[in-house]
């Protein structure tokens, strides 16, 4: 008789282990709190436009086709990507942009035409990025994370100073422009992490940025979710939502089961994609692994102010991804990790699916979403919201000289209150632990228990850490862990 798992949630992470335990044999069940699966990758619908609520970006598309692959699929099977050209631009003043094309050789060009010799100097970091993509997404993510001796292999300890070096002290070493050096220095944020405290090593984000692409699947990120689903579902696995879990029952240091609004489901492993934090307090506090003061320290991503609008008529001098960088990064970073505090001037992103979709809007209009980065934790009230709301409408207005307010049919808000409601998500953080020297593999949160036995965790607060791409691998990752304590 196979054994029963009880997953806790049903983002990326869950949703990716459910499918690999469910193709070895096991009988998976998924029990996630709100109405639709997802995680944070839920989706918003009103008036005819459709929002992805938590992930926009599509990057490293080999991750995605390695998970299918191991299902002998392919995401093509599932849904349609479009390469996202130009990938997103920048802007540093009124109708002052960089814009980040489709290919290598147009962002070189890109480079030179705003810094003489600057494109030489980026082929030699894209090369090292590319050679660091090739070792961390082909071998070192794919490693559970039990051991430091995971991360010494022949080529890692050639690249040993990259663990000690940061992004920002390789780019400015090399790049004097202060707009190149920000677009080289804006992945990593992806990662969690201010550019000063991520390790060299991760300029395999870069590679990912320019090397490979943007891409955007047809009808938005939801689609990457219902794929998923289908494929879980066609391998067997029960998906009940509404399920909000009130306990992980543990019995003689052993998990066995969940309670669910009020009802006992038994089960022989426990796994939860849920937050990391929430989920030991699911716990009878004998059994939690890390203390209140052992998260409080840890360096998490940041949370969002994030507003879902929707305009009556297409806008101009935007593209799908806009950033805006006008004010001083250093600051708002600042105002994020070193005295957490609501930004006075934020820098902020912008999404335009419609402009590549036509799903994503109503027929001449226009669907926006803003993304403010912000300090977990901090105060979140409508009347903070509505004056960031304006400030960031205001720059937006004037850098892309255009009037847009009297064009708002509605808009819609989500921040660090609403993190907490419906993801649980510690601080109300947007997206896990920072991926940072001391929380990199074996330092970050396991995905076994330590202390219950069949217990075990996925997702952005443990290896290999925040993003879409590192979510499916976690799954992976931990399904290869039940399986090994488990056969």
């Amino acid at each position: 008789m196979s054994k029963k798992i009880a997953i806790i949630g049903s983002g990326f992470s869950a949703l990716s282990a459910s499918c690999y335990l469910a193709k070895s044999g096991y009988e998976v069940n998924i029990f996630e709190k709100n109405k639709t699966i997802g995680g944070r990758a839920r989706q918003l619908k009103k008036e005819g436009f459709t929002f992805d609520i938590g992930p926009t970006w599509y990057w490293m598309p080999d991750v995605f086709d390695r998970f299918f692959d191991d299902f002998n699929t392919k995401s093509s099977d599932f849904y349609e990507l479009e390469k996202l050209n130009p990938a997103y631009s920048v802007y540093f003043d009124k109708d002052d942009y960089i814009t980040i094309e489709d290919t290598l050789e147009k962002i070189y060009l890109a480079f030179e035409k705003e810094e003489v010799g600057s494109s030489k100097k980026l082929k030699k970091f894209i090369d090292n990025a590319q050679d660091n993509y090739e070792v961390a997404i082909k071998d070192l993510v794919y490693r559970p994370g039990v051991s430091p001796l995971e991360l010494v292999t022949p080529i890692t300890i050639k690249k040993i100073n990259q663990f000690f070096s940061t992004i920002k002290r390789d780019v400015r070493k090399e790049f004097k422009n202060e707009r190149l050096a920000q677009i080289l220095e804006f992945p990593v944020l992806f990662l969690g992490a201010k550019p000063s405290n991520t390790p060299s090593f991760y300029s395999f984000m870069n590679y990912a940025d320019f090397g490979i692409g943007t891409f955007h699947p047809k009808k938005g990120m939801y689609q990457v979710v219902l794929a998923m689903e289908t494929l879980a579902k066609s391998l067997g696995v029960t998906i009940t939502t509404e399920s909000s879990i009130d306990k992980i029952v543990v019995e003689n240091g052993t998990a066995t089961g969940i309670i669910s609004n009020g009802k006992t489901y038994n089960a022989d492993i426990v796994l939860s994609g849920a937050d990391y934090h929430h989920s030991e307090t699911l716990l009878d506090k004998k059994y939690r692994q890390y203390s209140e003061n052992y998260w409080s320290k840890k360096t998490f991503a940041p949370s969002s102010l994030l507003f879902y609008v929707g305009f009556d008529k297409k806008l101009k001098n935007v593209n799908h991804h806009t950033l805006f960088f006008d004010v001083d990064f250093e600051i708002h970073a600042q105002d994020i990790y070193d005295s957490p505090k609501w930004p006075e001037n934020p820098l902020f992103y912008a999404s335009f699916p419609s402009i590549t979709d036509v799903s994503s809007a109503p027929d001449g209009k226009e669907a926006g979403i803003f993304l403010i980065p912000l300090a977990p934790g901090l105060e979140d009230t409508d009347e903070l919201r509505q004056l960031y709301f304006e400030k960031i409408l205001t720059r937006f207005e004037d850098l892309t000289s255009q009037s847009v307010r009297e064009s708002i049919i509605f808009k819609e808000s989500f921040c660090v209150n609403d993190f907490i409601e419906d993801y649980n998500s510690y601080k109300g953080n947007a997206y896990g632990m920072a991926n940072t020297l001391l929380q990199t593999a074996f330092l970050r949160p396991n995905l076994k228990s330590k202390k219950v036995k069949n217990l075990y965790f996925t997702g952005q607060l443990t290896v290999p850490g925040p993003g879409v791409p590192p979510a499916l691998i976690s799954g992976k990752l931990v399904s290869e862990l039940i399986k090994k304590h488990n056969s």
